[in-house]
């Protein structure tokens, strides 16, 4: 079957699958009140998953991504995790997650299948991190990524949302801790969402500012690998570790697009920003149904804007990012 592509001659190979949008954790960028339970939760179920991740599958889909809110909130999260790896089609398996959980599971979930993870982790300091998070857990936290890398994932990435005030004076610590440290650490530039403008507006960091000081210190711009999400990445002689920038601000930053999402409850979003959403969860019930949700995607496919309009102000309706997995 034909790939995924819009009208741009942009391809979709790559796939951010919501499981929850629960989140443990209470972070000032995304859910400053934790989350807020509109009555009992309908997330996709496993049976559902598999239907979907099927059909992404044919479509050219090879990397799918498990988000949140915190995915391993979920107690089938090891089963999801085995339902996409089964598929032999999807050659990359990751997640995102806040850490709580890591150390205590990081073995199972790589026994069943995962094999690439981000851990979100945007201050070194244990009281800043208490401040951004609203969690006193970094040690705990801490502790789940070395069990990571004693397990043996491939690749083992670091996220930490750039803020004005906070942690944007830590670089120096960041790089401390890679130089001997075999993994990624990315640093995303914070992102304007319907809920969080007053934070925005205090706390935003451009991202090019972190990319010219790099460059000047003998950071060498990587070749841009298929399998990349949105991040420019960096590597040092001197360092174990890489550096990744994501930087929706940049211009001709949607030009690479290669990601599609789908919440929680089963919406295709073809953007973070831009649009409410498509349901699909009306062809998840039966694998039958697989030819007329491929169709589905394909004609929505034709829909999808050039770019996010992040740069002209305008935030689409996104109001926090938990809501369809960031």
């Amino acid at each position: 079957m034909s790939q995924l592509q819009d009208n741009f001659g942009r391809r979709f190979h790559y796939l951010r699958l919501s499981v929850t949008d629960v989140c443990n954790f209470k972070c000032g960028y995304c859910l400053p009140d934790g989350y807020q339970s509109s009555g009992k939760p309908q997330f996709l179920t496993l049976s559902e998953i598999s239907h979907l991740v099927s059909a992404f599958s044919q479509v050219g889909t090879q990397k799918i991504r498990i988000t949140g809110g915190e995915p391993s909130l979920r107690r089938d999260f090891t089963d999801i995790i085995r339902i996409i790896a089964d598929n032999q089609k999807i050659t990359t398996l990751a997640t995102t997650t806040n850490g709580d959980r890591l150390a205590k599971h990081a073995k199972t979930w790589y026994e069943a299948g995962l094999r690439n993870i981000n851990v979100s982790v945007d201050s070194l300091d244990p009281r800043l991190f208490y401040q951004i998070t609203g969690e006193n857990k970094f040690h705990q936290v801490m502790q789940g990524i070395d069990t990571a890398l004693e397990v043996g994932f491939d690749r083992v990435k670091i996220n930490a949302v750039l803020l004005k005030g906070l942690n944007d004076q830590a670089l120096p610590q960041f790089l401390n801790w890679i130089k001997t440290t075999p993994i990624d650490l990315r640093f995303i530039e914070l992102m304007e969402t319907g809920l969080g403008s007053d934070y925005f507006q205090q706390h935003h960091v451009a991202g090019r500012q972190i990319k010219t000081w790099l460059l000047q210190q003998g950071w060498q711009l990587d070749p841009v690998n298929i399998a990349d999400g949105p991040a420019q990445n960096f590597s040092h002689p001197d360092y174990l570790g890489r550096i990744g920038l994501i930087m929706p601000y940049e211009k001709n930053f949607c030009a690479s697009c290669n990601r599609l999402r789908v919440s929680a409850k089963g919406k295709l979003h073809l953007c973070l920003f831009t649009e409410y959403g498509v349901t699909l969860r009306d062809l998840l019930v039966s694998p039958l149904q697989q030819a007329e949700l491929i169709a589905r995607l394909h004609g929505q496919l034709v829909t999808k804007k050039q770019t996010h309009f992040l740069h002209q102000g305008v935030t689409g309706v996104t109001q926090h990012l938990a809501s369809i997995g960031g």
